[in-house]
């Protein structure tokens, strides 16, 4: 190896190539992590990376390979467990593919502010963008627009023929019927998220296919607006239909709700009407949120993984960017069903 290079300046390539004795060439073929360099020239050359404290300048690699190597997401309603976790997960994903991100949350998703979104995302030169629209008003207004890159979506896309990714909504709600219909209940019954929401419909439609399918009666649907207010006025008129007189509320002894929250807010409702879960009234939710295990008592609910959301939707955007064929357009993650305390078998009284 050379002498070091003049301290009083950033380090460039061609200082670690003169540094480690190689070439321009073998330094850029060493940090893009090309096959073609040997193990000893490859430690040779990162050595005195290190050593130097050289940093790759990524306005000059965007201008020689017209790849900025950075991702837009667009986001909406991230208040919401779901939308966060989402986002977090397709950062995630980026970073380990090695690509930066820039994201833009929304509260609504109107087609004025998608478009305002995915031109401030085009502004700083993004490749492509994932799009976590979760409201079908959303995916429409998604749809409408001429995107300035390669765009895949996160839980809408399926709808109106989108690229995109989700979990199996549909099969996340079974799963939590089934499971109650095998514990003992005659049925089950249902507090809903919003309409305009695409995961709501899937999860409803679960529900009730998988009560039909056990020849199940499917009881009066409730909604809420998936905050724990919503979930503890529908935990009050379920109670009231448990403590109705025979008839009104029969077979009112087990609950699916919708997400995690609307589950909190039921299982106080039922507490504070002096019903005991599951005694009485078995209760499971949705999403797995971290607080999930620690309510009272710890509730059976569908994990979703996030991580592979992310991984899945980068996955997909990167086969559109790079010209490859993707297997497919439109890909689906399996949820898992998480049973705890919340939905302990039921013991029938003798003579039921």
């Amino acid at each position: 190896m050379t002498q070091l290079p003049d301290v009083s300046r950033a380090p460039t390539m061609t200082d670690v190539a003169r540094v480690a004795g190689v070439s321009h060439q073998t330094v850029s073929r060493v940090l893009s992590g090309h096959p073609n360099v040997s193990a000893k020239t490859r430690a040779a050359v990162t050595q005195v990376i290190e050593q130097l404290g050289y940093r790759r300048n990524s306005a000059a690699r965007a201008l020689a390979t017209r790849r900025t190597h950075t991702l837009g997401v667009i986001a909406v309603n991230t208040t919401l467990h779901g939308p966060a976790s989402t986002l977090a997960g397709v950062q995630e994903a980026a970073r380990e593919r090695g690509y930066l991100t820039s994201a833009v949350t929304l509260r609504t998703a109107t087609q004025t502010a998608l478009a305002e979104a995915m031109h401030h995302l085009a502004g700083w030169g993004v490749e492509g963008i994932v799009a976590v629209t979760p409201q079908r008003d959303a995916v429409r207004a998604l749809a409408a627009l001429e995107a300035p890159c390669p765009v895949v979506t996160v839980e809408g896309g399926h709808t109106l023929d989108l690229p995109g990714v989700s979990l199996d909504q549909n099969l996340g709600a079974r799963l939590i019927t089934e499971h109650l219909l095998a514990s003992g209940h005659a049925t089950v019954w249902h507090v809903a998220g919003p309409p305009d929401w695409l995961e709501s419909e899937a999860r409803t439609q679960g529900w009730e296919d998988a009560l039909r399918e056990a020849g199940a009666e499917v009881p009066p649907l409730l909604r809420g607006d998936w905050s724990p207010l919503s979930g503890y006025q529908a935990g009050q008129q379920l109670a009231g239909r448990v403590r109705a007189p025979r008839g009104r509320g029969a077979g009112l002894t087990a609950v699916f709700v919708a997400n995690d929250q609307m589950a909190l807010g039921v299982l106080r409702a039922l507490r504070e009407a002096g019903l005991r879960t599951p005694e009485d009234v078995a209760v499971a939710g949705f999403d797995d949120i971290p607080e999930a295990e620690f309510f009272p008592p710890p509730l059976t609910t569908i994990r979703q993984d996030f991580a592979s959301l992310g991984r899945a939707s980068i996955g997909l955007l990167l086969d559109h960017i790079e010209g490859r064929t993707a297997e497919s357009t439109h890909l689906v993650v399996a949820p898992e069903l998480i049973v705890r305390a919340s939905t302990a078998r039921r013991s029938l009284p003798s003579g039921e």
